[in-house]
């Protein structure tokens, strides 16, 4: 029997299933303390003294310091948590709108998608549809005028 086989058979099914929990619980203490740290620049409420003795406590004692930090402060941590997602969500939607606000008039599509509307209810020919349409592709048609119909019988 060679080594890699024998190794195979020394370690039972249980231990791997020990080694699996004992690594992610690891892996979770990690971001723990590293969720706590971050908290902890992150309030604003907190002074700069209160700040550092937070965290030298979460640094020489980690996993006191984390467990205290968690059970004197852990409600607001999760508030804090989530008013910084809120202003995050706040600030996109604002540069969303910015945005969407400085493009200014219709794009080409809009333009066409409306030229199909006013053609399918039947205000405009088709022969009117694709002199229009040749002006909205050139580049002379878009915003120029509200009423493609009018635009085009001119």
């Amino acid at each position: 029997m060679s080594a890699s086989t024998y190794l195979a058979y020394d370690y039972p099914l249980l231990s791997v299933f020990w080694s699996m929990l004992w690594f992610f619980l690891w892996i979770m203490w990690f971001v723990l303390l590293f969720r706590v740290v971050v908290d902890i620049f992150r309030d604003d409420a907190m002074s700069g003294w209160a700040k550092a003795g937070w965290l030298v406590f979460t640094i020489v004692l980690p996993f006191l310091g984390v467990f205290v930090y968690v059970i004197a402060r852990g409600k607001n941590m999760g508030r804090r948590e989530v008013a910084q997602a809120r202003a995050q969500q706040q600030a996109f939607d604002s540069y969303i709108r910015q945005t969407a606000k400085d493009g200014g008039g219709t794009t080409s599509v809009d333009e066409l998608a409306r030229l199909s509307e006013i053609r399918a209810k039947g205000d405009i020919t088709d022969a009117e549809f694709a002199r229009a349409k040749e002006l909205v592709l050139s580049g002379h048609g878009s915003g120029t005028s509200a009423d493609p119909a009018a635009t085009s019988r001119r």
